[in-house]
């Protein structure tokens, strides 16, 4: 058994700094990277990608609104058309920035609201789909499994993985908790190890209620802007080593 380890990097910008990315990429083995529009900037997006490519760590855009104020977490009311330009825009960004760092886009990623949005919404998921394939047509689309992401890509004939969260709680639909509510955020690095091997050798998410919903998993997100985030991620990678699953791009070749 293998899984891939994504992490979202490239968040800081200009003299701003966020998350551990130097240390985070010896544990992850692929990124998703800002691209300009809820953070970083090419400064930041090429160090993060050298770095990368000097790791052999697969690369992925990680696009979302245009909100550097809100993180991109702020819900955007946009048409099918502007979508589709917001996430061409940015995923040509990562391209350029990769292929001058060595490095090639792999697969992509929607970040924060528009990837919720997405997950709830399949004409907005399929419009930004639609653009990234047609931008580049083989590039791999992460989705969260057993939403309008993965019935868009399936519509699309795409190709994509499954995608998890290590530190989030699940609701019965699948869906993840609320930040706002308590225990949406898992912190003890020994709980999550233990639940997200769970999660893999049964092939399904465990809701916080213990219920479980059968989906297909190839890529486990750890949150890269957490205090403890850097011994999460290695806590994590440990324990699934540890427990004979490897470590391994979910896009590489």
């Amino acid at each position: 058994m293998k899984i891939d380890l994504n992490c979202d990097m490239g968040e800081a910008f200009g003299p701003w700094r966020m998350g551990e990315d130097a240390a985070l990429l010896d544990l992850v083995s692929s990124i998703n990277v800002a691209c300009g529009f809820h953070a970083g900037d090419p400064q930041v997006m090429a160090a993060t990608m050298r770095g990368a490519v000097s790791r052999g760590v697969g690369i992925g855009a990680h696009p979302g609104f245009a909100d550097l104020q809100g993180f991109g977490r702020r819900r955007m009311t946009l048409s099918a058309d502007e979508l589709g330009n917001i996430v061409a825009y940015q995923l040509g960004a990562a391209q350029a920035m990769a292929r001058r760092a060595g490095g090639r886009v792999r697969h992509l990623k929607l970040h924060g609201a528009l990837s919720n949005m997405a997950a709830e919404d399949v004409q907005i998921a399929r419009a930004c789909f639609e653009a990234a394939l047609r931008v580049e047509p083989g590039i791999c689309l992460f989705v969260l499994p057993q939403t309008a992401m993965e019935q868009a890509a399936r519509e699309l004939q795409a190709n994509w993985v499954g995608e998890i969260f290590a530190d989030r709680a699940y609701a019965d639909d699948g869906s993840l908790v609320s930040r706002s509510e308590a225990g949406a955020v898992l912190d003890d690095p020994a709980e999550v190890g233990a639940r997200i091997e769970a999660m893999l050798r049964e092939g399904a998410i465990i809701a916080a209620s213990g219920k479980r919903i059968p989906c297909r998993i190839d890529t486990v997100c750890l949150h890269g802007d957490g205090a403890e985030a850097v011994v999460m991620a290695r806590a994590l990678r440990d324990h699934l080593v540890g427990a004979g699953i490897a470590v391994s791009c979910a896009t590489a070749g």
